[in-house]
Parts: C-alpha cells; structure tokens; sequence
C-alpha cells in the first residue's frame, strides 16, 4: 500500500507521518485490496481538518474529519474510514450459502 501525506498550510513533521501510517495500517488489517492512499492535513486558525482518499481495487473511498488538536483529527479521520472499509467489505462478500439452491444440492 501506498500512502502520500500531505500537508496544506502546515509542515508535517515526521511523528505526523508515522502516527498516520501507523493508524493507516489498521485499514489494510480489514481491507488487503488497498493499493494507493492520499491523506491531506490542514489548518485553519483552530479548526484541524484531516482528509483522505483510499483507491482500492473496484472502489474509490473518501472521507473529512475536523477536531481541535490534527491528532484528534486523524483519529476522527481512520474512523470514518475503517467503517466504510467494512461496509464495502461486508457488501462485495458474498452472502450465498456454499450448497446453493436447494435444487442443486445432493440427497444423503
């Protein structure tokens, strides 16, 4: 997986960078598909925005958190997209039974 971070207004510092992958890491736990993700962080006077987009095979996720402190944010942020990760996953499993229609499955 790739991860581009970027920064609008700020600099990110490199304790930044690794507390993002670090959390970026609990999305490929659940999703293995994910083959490029762009996270931006900005700041405006108090307000800490956080965004990202996950490209993933067949979906394109995206999702804004905003708090008072860029940790909190990022937080926030991993949230939103870890439930979205899993819906998406529970939506493209698929939910038929393994014998199929009763019609196809053999008598004992």
């Amino acid at each position: 997986m790739h991860i581009a971070i970027s920064g609008h207004q700020m600099d990110i510092t490199q304790p930044l960078k690794k507390y993002v992958t670090d959390k970026m890491e609990r999305i490929q736990r659940h999703f293995e598909n994910v083959t490029n993700t762009t996270v931006v962080l900005h700041v405006e006077k108090t307000r800490h925005l956080a965004e990202a987009t996950i490209s993933a095979k067949g979906t394109t996720l995206h999702a804004n958190a905003e708090a008072q402190d860029m940790y909190a944010a990022i937080d926030t942020l991993i949230r939103k997209l870890d439930r979205q990760v899993r819906r998406h996953k529970d939506k493209s499993s698929d939910h038929h039974r393994q014998g199929g229609a009763l019609k196809e499955q053999k008598l004992k």
